[in-house]
């Protein structure tokens, strides 16, 4: 009964996405569907509903609207132009892949996907075209680093949402998640990408005369984009190398407390490139306003995914699915990427896929004793898996570079299952030497 359920809470899911409806509206009414279906009071119901939205947005509300106030002053000032303009001096034409593949680790961390993709676009053309490659020669490594940190990488939704979920160490996670990015850019990114290297058009040199706006420097670009980072992982990192009583150790992990270090990160970003450089403190709070607007969508989507896991806990349908696993003993990692990648094919929002996963497996990583971090990052490896026709990402990678579906199902498509199934891998991997 619990995966038939599940099944009819799936169905609906893809049709309302299917037909355009909100995903916050969407995970609602599978919620409902399955408190109703399994018999709970329509007053219990709501209860759990509130209760599930609240502990998730009273856990991350705070770091997804610094992360983003952060970004968007990146964005805004041209901080992130900085950046991408400084990678690509520095690697010439010989390194152009490398080059567009930092500038998306870059411009990724801090940055949502849609806002880093936007701002790269026409990097992408300006480089292909001075290097006289095609497009795609360039694109595939950037949309692999900004498709990697959107999956692996804290203070991104998908993965802040699911180690809420799954009781996780942020800074532990961003860790881990760093020490897969590396060897998934690389092949994701620059090996794959090789093979466009004589596919596709190159484009055209545009001769056209730009009022450059006065720019932040290369170094308080790169140290503000990187702050959070830093701030969040050192201590993970330190722990493992100083005493308990460290006075070090516990100063770093005061400040790498996710919600203070992205704080920390979203003021420095505010005072160096914006305030210490004449910007009035008017038109910062309008950055900070608009980045906060522009992460509403985002987060009454994790909340709606926050409702769908409290109710799959309550009515012991996720209970039933981790004693499913656990009694045929299924990996844990494993089963996370399965759901989450199943989800993702169907629905086609990676944040969707990742949030509905973890709310039907989050008792596994108790029952199991699997390290929370570890299972954070096998969902968020599912959760980009096969991106086709239902996803929005597949839509504006075709449409800003021109392809047909057919392109774009032999470069998006295949790209984000590598970095998907190869992530599994090395989560496996890693997992057993960590």
């Amino acid at each position: 009964m619990s995966f038939l359920v599940i099944l009819l809470a799936l169905g609906l899911l893809f049709w309302m996405t299917l037909n355009k409806w909100s995903p916050f509206l969407a995970l609602l009414a599978a919620t409902l569907l399955i408190g109703l279906l399994n018999g709970m009071p329509v007053p219990e119901l709501m209860r759990a509903m509130e209760k599930g939205v609240g502990s998730m947005l009273g856990s991350m509300a705070l770091i997804l609207c610094l992360g983003a106030m952060q970004g968007k002053v990146l964005e805004k000032t041209g901080a992130a132009t900085v950046i991408s303009r400084y990678l690509m001096d520095r690697f010439g034409r010989s390194g152009i892949q490398w080059a567009v593949l930092l500038m998306g680790l870059l411009v990724g961390i801090p940055l949502f996907y849609n806002a880093g993709f936007v701002i790269l676009v026409p990097f992408v053309f300006t480089i292909a075209a001075s290097a006289k490659v095609p497009l795609l020669y360039v694109a595939i490594p950037m949309a692999s680093a900004l498709s990697v940190t959107h999956g692996f990488l804290p203070p991104h939704p998908g993965p802040v949402s699911l180690a809420s979920i799954f009781s996780a160490s942020i800074g532990k996670t961003m860790l881990y998640g760093l020490l897969v990015t590396v060897p998934l850019v690389w092949i994701a990114g620059i090996e794959f990408g090789k093979r466009f290297r004589q596919f596709g058009t190159i484009p055209l040199m545009e001769e056209k005369e730009e009022q450059e706006q006065l720019l932040p420097s290369v170094s308080s670009s790169m140290v503000v984009a990187l702050l959070p980072v830093l701030l969040i992982a050192l201590p993970a990192l330190l722990v493992n190398f100083l005493p308990a009583d460290s006075k070090l150790l516990q100063l770093t992990q005061a400040i790498g407390d996710p919600v203070l270090a992205m704080l920390i990160a979203a003021l420095a970003a505010g005072y160096f490139l914006c305030i210490r450089r004449g910007v009035s403190v008017q038109v910062l709070m309008q950055y900070y306003g608009a980045a906060i607007e522009g992460i509403a969508v985002i987060m009454m989507v994790i909340a709606g995914g926050g409702a769908l896991k409290q109710v799959l806990t309550d009515t012991g349908i996720a209970g039933q699915v981790a004693d499913f696993f656990t009694q045929y003993a299924f990996p844990p990692l494993i089963a996370g990427w399965l759901v989450a990648a199943s989800i993702r094919i169907i629905i086609g929002s990676a944040t969707v896929a990742g949030i509905t996963a973890a709310g039907i497996l989050a008792p596994l990583v108790v029952s199991s004793g699997v390290s929370p971090e570890w299972m954070v990052l096998s969902v968020g490896a599912g959760s980009v898996f096969c991106s086709h026709v239902n996803d929005t990402g597949f839509w504006m990678f075709k449409e800003y570079y021109g392809l047909t579906v057919k392109e774009t199902l032999l470069s998006w498509t295949i790209m984000e299952s590598i970095i998907s199934v190869l992530g599994l891998l090395l989560i496996l991997l890693l997992s057993n030497i960590i």
